[in-house]
């Protein structure tokens, strides 16, 4: 079920453009290797991955001085769009969402996401958040709730949720789908819970092909030291996040009625642009608040559960004490 958020006077003046124009888009934050990419395919018609009906326009630097891999690129990339593609670089969010129709917020770093967000919320522009949404689940509560409040749609996904195998078996070419084990890296950063950085990656695909309703998860280990995940449903079905093989590649398999299929495979970035850009233009959330809201909840309990020494987290416990209802 899609998530269906009414857009401010202000976005819906921008989403009812003339198709023939373009969506002005606005980035915050400059410190991952998706600015250039994103700007790419979006800004550049040459391109064989370009996705039309928005172009880059203006972007804030941002970046995190105790995070290495965002302080020693934020202004590489940042030079990068500026330079290829003429993406003005101004000081403040502010100053931002005055030239913007529509924002992504690309910070690698989780932690500064929730005050980020709040100034794109207060001037209505509709907001994708890209992985994590957050450096925790109550910091995702909370943008959920002032997005809510100020009638401003907003989402956030990784790229591997929108991979062409996994969609086909979220859309049912497996009938419901019984069980689940997905794969991806687990690269750590010391600031956020260990699966936030890119473990996210195969949660969420785990999660598009098993849905929400994870209701308990337990922490282990293969027998060769990789992090392994075992989610509960609430009707019973098991789905299962390991870390890659050599803490590698993006991958998995679904089984449902109908047989079995492989899942969580990467296709690039074009397959979430091209969402981005569908529900910049409506409105409507291609992902649901509550499934985002557990696949954050599932990640806090993996840390929960190797703190109790592998014992089994209930989610429902997370997520009231986040502040979910």
């Amino acid at each position: 079920m899609k998530t269906k958020i009414l857009l401010t006077t202000a976005a819906l003046c921008a989403a009812a453009t003339c198709p023939a124009a373009e969506l002005r888009i606005g980035i915050i934050g400059c410190d991952t290797s998706h600015v250039p990419a994103f700007t790419k395919v979006l800004n550049d018609a040459k391109d064989k991955a370009h996705v039309p009906g928005g172009r880059v326009v203006a972007a804030y630097k941002g970046g995190s001085q105790d995070i290495p891999s965002s302080a020693d690129r934020v202004d590489k990339f940042a030079q990068e769009i500026q330079q290829k593609y003429g993406v003005k670089l101004v000081d403040t969010i502010e100053e931002l969402c005055q030239q913007v129709d529509v924002v992504l917020l690309e910070s690698v770093d989780g932690r500064p996401h929730l005050a980020q967000a709040k100034p794109v919320i207060k001037a209505g522009k509709p907001l994708f958040i890209d992985k994590p949404m957050a450096a925790s689940l109550r910091d995702a509560v909370e943008i959920f709730k002032l997005a809510k409040a100020a009638k401003v749609p907003v989402f956030s996904a990784s790229s591997l949720r929108f991979g062409k195998a996994t969609q086909a078996v979220r859309g049912g070419s497996l009938g419901k789908v019984q069980s689940a084990e997905t794969f991806s890296p687990v690269n750590l950063e010391p600031h956020h819970p260990d699966l936030f950085w890119y473990g996210i990656h195969g949660v969420e695909s785990l999660f598009t092909v098993m849905g929400p309703a994870c209701v308990a998860v337990k922490r282990g280990a293969t027998s060769d030291g990789r992090v392994e995940i075992t989610g509960t449903w609430s009707d019973g079905r098991i789905g299962i996040f390991r870390q890659g093989p050599g803490n590698k590649g993006y991958g998995g398999s679904a089984k449902g009625e109908k047989g079995e299929a492989p899942v969580g495979g990467y296709d690039s970035y074009a397959p979430l642009l091209v969402e981005i850009m569908k529900f910049f233009q409506s409105g409507v959330a291609p992902v649901p608040e509550r499934e985002t809201l557990e696949i954050l909840a599932f990640m806090e309990a993996a840390d929960a559960s190797k703190l109790a020494g592998g014992a089994e987290i209930k989610l429902a416990d997370l997520l009231k004490k986040a502040g979910v209802e």
